[in-house]
């Protein structure tokens, strides 16, 4: 039993960790100083709305982060995470008399912005607020569209969750037929869908992928002439599932004068000769999958009319901004702005215990959780208290 408690205790210290480090890197990608609006319509950036400013849901608005730190310190303000080509609607003419501090000179409106009902603080096809405010308790995890870039509580996907951490991205339901042509690609690409099957249905699904493994049915001799293995080959290395983190995250490959074939054409044809993915329920992909997309003229057209041209720039990702706010921040680094103004001894002073200080709380909570006890106000005072004699005691030191 306590050992169940400490690795519960654990797991929970870990996902506190990610949670906190999906918080930095969706931060570190957008500006805390500048208002975002004369950078126009941002490819990507971390979104917020006030309902202190714009309580009425007839009026949704965003503002940058900027905005959210400086404008609206201390009013009712909760993160939208990310959105893409949005421009700051801080002071515009949904505000009324209220002006942006960091750049007051806007449009009333920014009329290419998206809204959705996330902006009213709901979310998914069940239209509820999250955190829920009255007092319901929800551990379900919300997933978001890589689309329509709304959440949605993994039960109302309508398909298979399992392990969806290990997958990129999610396609909701509502966007999968807004483009159909992603269903083609979803019956070779994605993860195979679990959508209300019977116990029958999910046998006769077995024995399909066990007789597909072994080159065909029962009644169809395995080919093994040159050309059919040949042709697999090739299929294995123009189509592969997954993808290094380097591969994902790199620069799209530049595009060349050459006339490629349409890949769309070829997975139809290939996929006229299996049965068709049901199209029904959420798509989860694995990584790279974007990369497989056809970019023929025709296709292109297509992603336009859709409105999901975006799906052919792999920077376009929530995983590329995080890592581009990391490696290429706003500004310095908050510890290198601190000692920057320093001289070299108050440098090291300020590393030193900076140091210290990550060192102690770490060690705090380890201990916490191998004795399995709770981690309450009054042991993290206790732990400050500790860390401030320490530094009085080598302080004295330092002047005797």
């Amino acid at each position: 039993m306590a050992a169940n408690k400490e690795e519960s205790n654990v797991d929970d210290m870990l996902a506190s960790e990610e949670e906190l480090l999906e918080a930095l890197c969706v931060l570190a990608g957008s500006d805390p100083e500048n208002c975002s609006y004369s950078r126009g319509y941002v490819k990507r950036q971390a979104v917020f709305s006030c309902h202190t400013c714009t309580p009425s849901a007839e009026q949704p608005a965003g503002v940058c982060l900027a905005c959210a730190n400086k404008c609206h310190d201390g009013h009712d303000v909760f993160e939208l995470y990310t959105k893409r080509n949005f421009r700051c609607d801080c002071g515009n003419g949904k505000y009324g008399d209220f002006q942006c501090q960091l750049n007051p000179d806007k449009d009333e409106e920014n009329a290419r912005n998206d809204y959705n009902h996330n902006f009213n603080g709901c979310y998914c096809t069940c239209d509820r607020p999250y955190p829920e405010t009255d007092g319901r308790q929800d551990n379900d995890e919300m997933i978001q569209c890589v689309i329509c870039e709304d959440w949605f509580h993994s039960r109302h996907l309508g398909c298979n969750t399992d392990e969806p951490e290990e997958l990129q991205e999610m396609v909701c339901e509502a966007c999968m037929n807004k483009a159909p042509f992603l269903w083609t690609y979803a019956a070779r690409f994605a993860v195979a869908p679990v959508v209300g099957r019977s116990e029958e249905e999910e046998e006769e699904s077995e024995v399909e992928v066990q007789e597909e493994e072994l080159g065909g049915s029962r009644d169809e001799e395995p080919s093994t002439s040159d050309e059919h293995i040949k042709q697999e080959e090739a299929e294995s290395r123009t189509f592969p599932c997954k993808r290094t983190h380097e591969k994902m995250t790199g620069s799209p490959a530049k595009a060349t004068s050459k006339t490629v074939e349409c890949k769309l054409k070829e997975l139809q044809e290939l996929q006229a000769q299996r049965l068709e993915r049901q199209r029904e329920g959420a798509v989860f992909w694995p990584y790279g999958w974007r990369s497989e997309l056809c970019t023929c003229t025709s296709c292109k057209r297509a992603y336009v009319a859709a409105d999901v041209q975006f799906l052919m720039d792999q920077s376009d990702t929530v995983l590329a901004y995080e890592k581009k706010g990391i490696e290429e921040p706003f500004g310095q680094h908050p510890l290198m702005a601190l000692t920057s103004s320093m001289d070299r001894v108050q440098q090291l002073e300020v590393i030193y215990g900076f140091n210290e200080l990550t060192t102690s709380i770490s060690a705090f909570l380890e201990q916490c959780c191998s004795e399995g006890k709770t981690v309450t106000v009054e042991a993290v005072h206790e732990l400050f208290e500790e860390l401030r004699a320490r530094k009085r005691r080598r302080t004295n030191a330092g002047y005797q």
